[in-house]
C-alpha cells in the first residue's frame, strides 16, 4: 500500500469515528458550522448564532430548529440545544495539545451544504486573535488544513478522531486557529449548556486603534495623542448615556492610559459598577463617569 492509500485511509477512519457528529449551522446568512457535544447538545462559535433560536442541519440532510443554552460572546462560543437523536458525540481529547508538526483532520459541513474534511499540521501554538467583539482570545492553535467559508464552530480533531479545537478564525493565507479543548474550554461549555451565559462589563462602542486616531487627528490639524478614538455609539448603551460621541478619544480608563483595545478591556475588567474616563473631544479634554451594564 502507497503512502497515499495510508492517507486516505487515515481520512476515511476520521470520517467514519466523527463524521456524523458534525452538523450544520444557519441557513441564509452567517452559516457555520456545529458538532455533537453530547445528548442534544451542539457546541459551536457564537459568531454563527443570532438570537435565540438557529437552524441545524444534520448529516442525513434533515433540519431542526435548536435553541441557543448559552453563548460567550467574548469568548466565541455557544452551546445549542437540539434533539440530536442517536448520533454519537465527539470525545475529548485526553492528552494535552498538540505541538508543532502534529497532523490533524479538519471537519465541516457549511450551512448544511455536506461534510468536508481536510489534513493538515499543527503550525503554530499559542496563538491569540480577537474575538467578535474585539477582546482578545489566547492560547489558539494554528493549523494549515484547508477550510471553506462557513467552516466555522467544525472541529479539529486527532487521528483518534478526539477533539482538539474547535475551528474559530480564518487568518488567510491557507491558515486557520482553533480555540482549544482543553480544561478551561470544558468548564466553559458546560456552564453554557446550564444556561450561565458569560456576560462581560461593556461600553457599548467602536473603535478605531491609536494610529488611525492620529492619522485622523491630524487630517484635521489635531496634536496627536495616543488612545482609542469612538468610531460608533450603540444606542441606549452605557457610553451613549454618559454622554459620549463618535469623535471622541478615549485616554485613560479607570486610571489607567489607554493605548490600545486591551488596556481598555483590562481597566473594564477591574471595574466594579462605574468607571471613569478621560477623553479628548476636539482639543478639550474631559472627565466623563460612565454606569456600566453587562451584555
Amino acid at each position: 500500500m502507497g503512502a497515499l492509500d495510508g492517507i486516505q485511509d487515515e481520512i476515511q477512519g476520521v470520517v467514519e469515528q466523527v463524521g456524523n457528529a458534525v452538523v450544520g449551522i444557519g441557513q441564509r446568512w452567517g452559516v457555520g458550522s456545529g458538532v455533537v457535544l453530547s445528548k442534544d447538545q451542539i457546541l459551536t462559535n457564537a459568531h454563527n448564532v443570532r438570537g435565540d433560536e438557529v437552524s441545524v442541519t444534520f448529516p442525513d440532510g434533515h433540519t431542526s430548529s435548536g435553541r441557543v443554552l448559552g453563548h460567550d460572546v467574548d469568548g466565541d462560543i455557544a452551546v445549542i440545544g437540539v434533539d440530536t437523536g442517536d448520533l454519537q458525540a465527539i470525545e475529548w481529547a485526553t492528552d494535552g495539545a498538540p505541538g508543532i508538526g502534529a497532523p490533524v483532520f479538519a471537519l465541516s459541513n457549511p450551512g448544511g451544504r455536506g461534510l468536508r474534511v481536510t489534513l493538515g499540521f499543527i503550525t503554530g501554538v499559542e496563538r491569540s486573535f480577537r474575538g467578535p467583539r474585539g477582546r482578545r482570545i489566547t492560547g489558539s492553535i494554528e493549523h494549515d488544513a484547508p477550510l471553506l467559508p462557513g467552516s466555522s464552530g467544525g472541529p479539529v480533531v486527532g487521528r483518534d478522531g478526539r477533539l482538539l479545537g474547535l475551528n474559530t478564525h480564518r487568518l488567510g493565507e491557507g491558515f486557520y486557529l482553533a480555540i482549544p479543548a482543553d480544561e478551561s474550554l470544558r468548564s466553559r461549555v458546560d456552564a453554557l449548556a446550564r444556561g450561565e451565559t458569560q456576560r462581560r462589563v461593556r461600553l457599548g462602542i467602536g473603535v478605531a486603534p491609536s494610529h488611525v486616531a492620529r492619522g485622523l487627528r491630524r487630517a484635521v490639524g489635531l496634536p496627536d495623542v495616543d488612545g482609542l478614538l469612538v468610531r460608533l455609539v450603540e444606542d441606549d448603551s452605557p457610553a451613549s448615556r454618559a454622554g459620549l460621541a463618535q469623535g471622541d478619544l478615549i485616554v485613560v480608563a479607570g486610571g489607567r492610559p489607554i493605548e490600545g483595545a486591551d488596556d481598555l478591556f483590562e481597566a473594564l475588567g477591574a471595574a466594579e459598577g462605574a468607571i471613569q474616563l478621560i477623553i479628548i473631544r476636539g482639543t478639550e479634554e474631559r472627565s466623563v463617569d460612565v454606569q456600566l451594564g453587562a451584555g
